[in-house]
């Protein structure tokens, strides 16, 4: 690998960082897929957009797409899925009959009310070896990086 790299003006920093950010993601998706959201036959993209529906109460679905970082495409296979579980509900926005209006059930309510906790707790131990100022610094950088990404294109 050295010898691919050699001679080539790369910052390792960053390649380690970024490698990181993208490894921790996943792992951390994969544990609480497997450790809560599975007994609730949720994916971690659903749990997502349950979770924005939950948050706003009634969401339009572009909204809830941008918010969860998916597709309008990707959503509206989820959104379908969950509706057809009794979780979410649609209904044409009053205001124009083309946009579509996003809320939770009963049923929803109760699952996001007995399921939050349960995911908090899973969030907490993903960040146990971390002090409060080292996760309270980790959650501020990446905020930042999200922002930076999202509200202007990054230099080359």
């Amino acid at each position: 690998m050295n010898e691919r790299l050699a001679g080539l003006a790369l910052d390792m920093p960053a390649m380690a960082a970024v490698s990181n950010v993208y490894r921790a993601a996943g792992a951390i998706r994969n544990h609480v897929e497997h450790t809560v959201l599975a007994p609730y036959n949720l994916t971690w993209t659903a749990w997502v957009v349950l979770w924005v529906v939950w948050i706003w109460e009634e969401i339009e679905t572009r909204h809830v797409a941008a918010e969860a970082g998916i597709s309008k495409g990707t959503l509206t296979g989820v959104a379908g899925t969950l509706e057809k579980r009794g979780l979410v509900a649609r209904r044409a926005h009053p205001d124009d009959g083309r946009r579509v209006l996003l809320s939770l059930t009963p049923s929803g309510l109760k699952l996001m009310a007995e399921l939050f906790p349960q995911f908090n707790k899973q969030e907490a131990l993903v960040v146990e070896s971390l002090s409060a100022d080292e996760t309270k610094v980790l959650a501020a950088a990446l905020r930042k990086i999200v922002v930076d990404l999202e509200t202007g294109p990054a230099s080359a």
